[in-house]
């Protein structure tokens, strides 16, 4: 009986924090595919990005490039792109990255002349690969 009252615990916590949030997910996402009207644009399951051009019952045609439209089975949309999430992508690829450090920036001008001298050196060795 002493085993039993933490077992039952451990199946509890399991349902609460793995199961139920996975339930919900699962239905709001098959909800956004049977909301999925004309015009809305969309991600498949295969990565291909594209708006819906008509919609029938287990069949969305999406059109991934002017006059070019595939049928996809609606189960294969993965997601509804937002015009906030459309947004943000555009803005995130015009934004230069700052996350590369400058090695120039670091290292003072004795250490540049070093650099410079053994790159030089070794090039005049005659050792190219």
């Amino acid at each position: 009986m002493q085993f039993l009252i933490p077992i039952v615990i451990l199946f509890a916590l399991f349902w609460f924090f793995v199961l139920l949030p996975q339930r919900r997910r699962q239905r709001l996402h098959t909800e956004m595919q049977d909301a999925l009207g004309v015009g809305d644009e969309v991600i498949t399951a295969g990565g291909l990005h594209g708006e819906v051009v008509a919609v029938e019952e287990t069949v969305v045609h999406v059109e991934i490039a002017p006059g070019t439209v595939v049928r996809v089975d609606r189960r294969a949309i993965a997601a509804r792109v937002t015009p906030d999430e459309d947004d943000d992508e555009e803005f995130e690829e015009d934004e230069p990255e700052e996350d590369e450090p400058d090695d120039d920036d670091d290292l003072d001008d004795d250490e540049l002349e070093d650099a410079a001298t053994v790159r030089a050196g070794s090039a005049s060795d005659g050792n190219a690969g």
